[in-house]
């Protein structure tokens, strides 16, 4: 059952139909363009719906966002980067998706705000000013510390550590990028999340069937992969922009 709802969730059986399509869009051909737009808007909606947690139509302002996402990885897939287009794709839509919820959020608090006069604007610039300096970088390294010592604790329950994971980081930029990608799958998937938490490892066998990567290879990342999951996972803001860059 559970195989059955992956399949279904990343396109498994259409998968390499998926990316020859990618291929031929990216050369320009307008018709496998137009049949990957339409025969994968299942796809962008479930996905989309996945994020707001509601039901998304061809109406939504989400799907449009989504539709676009969608667009935009058939432009930037790489197939020498290891992942799947699907997976890619997953990923990307939820990314353009979240950043669109947050952007309507903020516009919805701006509005309830009143136009402001020359005065008070001068006055709130100032504060501003001062509450920025408030935030001193000591602060900052203080939150950092704090951070770190949490990281340290949740890999500790997973037999982990810096300096294991000092030894077991890929030596190579391109497999650190497929690791960290392959972590984003666990950590923004509830069934391989809840496998992770609940028996402290990974789901290798589902996940060398979403993507491009060997499970020799897989099982050689294990450490690092898990690690960069929980990272993922945690609201270590600090940390995260270590992976900043390297999702997507």
């Amino acid at each position: 059952m559970l195989l059955a709802s992956l399949s279904g969730r990343f396109g498994r059986i259409e998968k390499s139909n998926a990316e020859i399509m990618v291929l031929q869009a990216q050369d320009g051909d307008e018709q496998a363009l137009h049949d990957l737009l339409f025969s994968y808007s299942p796809f962008m909606k479930k996905t989309a719906s996945q994020v707001c947690k509601r039901f998304i139509d061809d109406h939504d302002d989400e799907y449009s966002v989504a539709l676009s996402a969608f667009n935009e990885a058939i432009e930037k897939f790489d197939q020498t980067n290891n992942a799947s287009f699907l997976t890619f794709a997953h990923m990307v839509i939820r990314r353009r998706v979240i950043d669109f919820i947050r952007k309507e959020n903020r516009r919805e608090e701006f509005s309830h705000d009143f136009m402001p006069s020359a005065e008070s604007e001068i006055h709130n610039g100032i504060a501003d000013q001062a509450a920025t300096h408030a935030y001193t970088l000591k602060e900052q390294d203080q939150k950092r510390r704090e951070e770190i010592s949490l990281y340290e604790t949740m890999l500790q329950e997973f037999g982990l550590s810096f300096h294991v994971l000092a030894k077991v980081s890929p030596a190579h930029e391109d497999a650190r990028i497929t690791s960290i990608q392959i972590a984003q799958l666990v950590a923004e998937t509830e069934e391989y999340k809840h496998y992770l938490m609940d028996k402290k490892k990974l789901p290798i066998k589902e996940i060398e069937k979403l993507v491009k990567v060997s499970r020799k290879t897989i099982e050689r990342n294990r450490k690092y992969i898990i690690a960069m999951a929980l990272l993922q996972m945690s609201d270590l803001h600090f940390l995260k922009d270590y992976l900043k860059g390297r999702l997507n």
